[in-house]
């Protein structure tokens, strides 16, 4: 019996499912829609064989010399966070924002502060973080920028990302605890978040992540393009910014727009009371 080295590194390495675990299939998809499934999925397996960083679950920093530029200047963006922290209760909950999000978080334990999505992004909320807005300008390939926020006992189920032509940031800016309390599995690896430090992870792997602290969890969360050699770089460009104008990225800009509205309306008639 012949040992194959490579065969037993392919049965060894992580494994991406391609469909996305918890995410309710649609019942009757249409032909456009199996279409535009059918392109992400052969997109997927092309991502796989381009990139330039490799596949792994979790990144070494060092992988992206940006990642320690955003890490000195950790301080200023938790200072604008702190802002955004007296008007917690008001903040959104993430599935009233993203409604596909409802398939594994229902609850208003998630919180979010958007400032930026596949080339849509909110004026009015960059303008009260300005140096956080600086700083996610050093990362390239920039595709989402916001806090997100998790309550005392919030816990996300395992789940997959929708695609994996983006990899994503998670700089830790208030974390309570260094325990298996409060931690993200990915893959297999369970990682902790770090004050001042990114998590540089793939999304497309099963996922999970949970507080289970009395206190709250807050990062920067980011998703930027995967670095990909040709020709995938150029179908990964193309589905990116197509996905501006799906059904899923105009209805959250809808609710986002919603609620800003009110939001600062409020404050601006505390302000008016105030004077």
């Amino acid at each position: 019996m012949t040992h194959d080295p490579a065969a037993a590194a392919r049965q060894e390495a992580p494994q991406q499912t391609f469909g996305t675990a918890n995410i309710a299939p649609l019942e009757r998809p249409s032909a456009t829609t199996r279409f535009f499934m059918g392109i992400v999925a052969a997109a997927e397996r092309l991502n796989l064989r381009c990139s330039k960083v490799g596949n792994p679950p979790v990144y070494d920093n060092a992988t992206f010399p940006w990642a320690a530029e955003i890490e000195r200047e950790w301080p200023l963006i938790r200072r604008e966070l702190e802002q955004v922290l007296l008007r917690q209760s008001e903040l959104p909950s993430f599935h009233d924002i993203s409604t596909d999000v409802q398939t594994i978080s229902k609850d208003s334990a998630w919180k979010t502060f958007f400032l930026a999505g596949y080339g849509l992004s909110s004026q009015e909320n960059i303008r009260r973080c300005p140096e956080t807005w600086r700083i996610v300008q050093k990362i390239p390939g920039l595709k989402t920028a916001m806090f997100s926020i998790f309550e005392p006992g919030k816990h996300l189920p395992p789940h997959r990302g929708p695609y994996n032509g983006v990899l994503r940031l998670h700089l830790g800016l208030i974390v309570p605890e260094q325990s298996d309390r409060l931690a993200i599995r990915v893959d297999k690896q369970v990682c902790h978040w770090h004050e001042g430090r990114a998590l540089i992870f793939d999304d497309a792997y099963e996922h999970e992540a949970w507080n289970h602290t009395d206190k709250t969890r807050v990062v920067l969360f980011v998703d930027f393009v995967k670095p990909l050699g040709f020709p995938a770089r150029l179908a990964n460009w193309l589905l990116l910014n197509m996905a501006v104008f799906t059904p899923f990225i105009r209805e959250g800009l809808d609710n986002h727009k919603a609620w800003e509205k009110k939001f600062y309306a409020e404050a601006e008639a505390l302000r008016n009371r105030k004077d």
